[in-house]
């Protein structure tokens, strides 16, 4: 089996795929990349058994075969050489690879080509068409407030609702929860699914800018196809938390703030916390907001007064700086609208100003101030 193709376009193809191989995986063969030549086409595929990246090549050759090759060493090698054609040289009963550059010759030993799982089939029950855009909005806005605990499964991915009007994708960690609703993508019938962290990291590092992305569902894998690109993953089969009754609905205390403002000043009072809870004070009056936080344990504190709109009841609320932080940080809104009802109960940080087709809403638990524990 013989093959030419350019290095830098090789290069380019098999790092986007890259991020689905395990350092260390299960099955030792799901270190290497499945290569399938037909003709004048190249399929590379990438799996952990969980998910899978596929994407096709366009190389010179009129030859039929597959092997498997190493991942590391072969993305190593691509990664130092010059942009160039390179030839592949196959045998596809040993399994030696050649590869001959202008002026190199490397030799890898690859693998039997059956030893690779086979790709995972979507006997699609869904299918939508939505703008990479759109995609990678609503993966921004949500998948970091994912939850890492491997002991609450459904928590670990971006739960996503799909309907004739909207889609609606949410993320929570018990600590805080996002809900991030797009009217540009809808769906003819109803269907709900949560969709892995991994997969959506994957997706968002390699989805290109103004692409149709085009999105297929089962009841326990999903596929998303993009360019010459594909992504197959499993599905998360769990009962997502009921998330609606989670928000709080009357909310009489808001204070509007601008963005920066806030996350400034967040982040120079955070530095004084206590290193374990992050814990920082809100303490709200007219039109003033002012941020606090202390460590006993290193006589460390800190507190900064900063201008608002508020004309609620007087009210202090303590939450962690660093969830906070990391919502706002994900937030590209000028403005911010705060909504609170009491030092016990979620606040709500909504964008005042928000772009066409979205609607979104960020729910952040309180921790308990001395004042009222």
């Amino acid at each position: 089996m013989k093959f030419i193709v350019s290095s830098s376009v090789l290069l380019k193809q098999l790092s986007a795929i890259n991020g689905v191989v395990a350092t260390n995986p299960i099955v030792p063969i799901l270190e290497n990349f499945l290569f399938k030549l037909e003709d004048d086409t190249l399929t590379v595929t990438a799996s952990d058994l969980q998910t899978t990246m596929i994407t096709n090549i366009a190389v010179e050759s009129s030859e039929k075969g597959a092997i498997a090759i190493p991942a590391k060493l072969l993305l190593d090698t691509l990664r130092g050489l010059p942009e160039q054609p390179i030839t592949f040289n196959v045998n596809t009963e040993t399994f030696g690879t050649e590869i001959l550059t202008d002026n190199g010759r490397y030799k890898l030993s690859g693998e039997n080509p059956i030893d690779f799982p086979k790709i995972p089939a979507v006997n699609r029950s869904l299918a939508v068409e939505l703008s990479s855009d759109a995609l990678l909005s609503a993966i921004n806005n949500t998948v970091f407030a994912t939850s890492t605990d491997d002991l609450r499964p459904a928590m670990t991915g971006v739960y996503l609702q799909l309907n004739e009007e909207n889609a609606t994708f949410v993320a929570t960690d018990g600590h805080r929860l996002i809900r991030y609703r797009r009217t540009d993508i809808s769906s003819p019938s109803s269907a709900s699914m949560i969709i892995p962290r991994k997969a959506l990291t994957l997706l968002k590092a390699s989805l290109p800018e103004d692409a149709v992305v085009r999105a297929e569902f089962s009841q326990s894998n999903a596929s998303f196809t993009f360019g010459n690109t594909q992504m197959i993953c499993r599905l998360i089969d769990e009962r997502f938390p009921d998330f609606e009754n989670a928000i709080p609905v009357n909310n009489p205390n808001v204070m509007t703030i601008g963005r920066t403002d806030i996350l400034n000043s967040l982040k120079r009072i955070m530095i004084y916390a206590n290193r374990t809870t992050h814990q920082i004070r809100l303490s709200l009056k007219t039109n003033s907001l002012t941020i606090s936080a202390e460590d006993l344990d290193y006589s460390n504190e800190a507190n900064e007064k900063l201008l608002c709109d508020y004309d609620g009841d007087p009210l202090e609320i303590g939450f962690n700086a660093k969830f906070l932080t990391e919502m706002l940080n994900n937030l590209s809104a000028k403005m911010l609208s705060f909504e609170m009802s009491a030092p016990n109960r979620a606040g709500l940080i909504i964008p005042a100003d928000k772009e066409e087709n979205e609607d979104m809403l960020m729910l952040v638990m309180p921790v308990m101030l001395n004042t009222y524990a």
